[in-house]
């Protein structure tokens, strides 16, 4: 059993979703996507792509808060490329270890 936190991510044709899982007690503990309120405006004039790099930064920052620096990273079956890149990428820059 994994005692890290999973950071899963849902891309649907607009938006993108980031959560990251507890699965040991079954409750997400932090999550933000392109319809988040602190980033909401923001992503109306960007592509998908730079969108999920902000809900990446979000996200990573949200963890920070919450004290989580590790994380596994779950794609959710997408390949590692695009919009589920750009947000592993920005996690990872904004201090999230995976």
């Amino acid at each position: 059993m994994n005692s890290r936190p999973r950071l899963c991510v849902y891309r649907s044709l607009r938006h993108t979703y980031a959560q990251i899982v507890d699965d040991q007690i079954g409750k997400t503990i932090v999550a933000a996507s392109t319809l988040s309120s602190e980033i909401k405006k923001k992503v109306e004039k960007l592509k998908k792509s730079q969108a999920a790099a902000l809900v990446g930064e979000l996200i990573a920052e949200k963890a920070k808060s919450a004290g989580i620096k590790r994380a596994v990273f779950d794609k959710g079956g997408y390949a590692y490329h695009g919009r589920v890149k750009n947000l592993a990428e920005a996690c990872r820059k904004g201090g999230l270890e995976f």
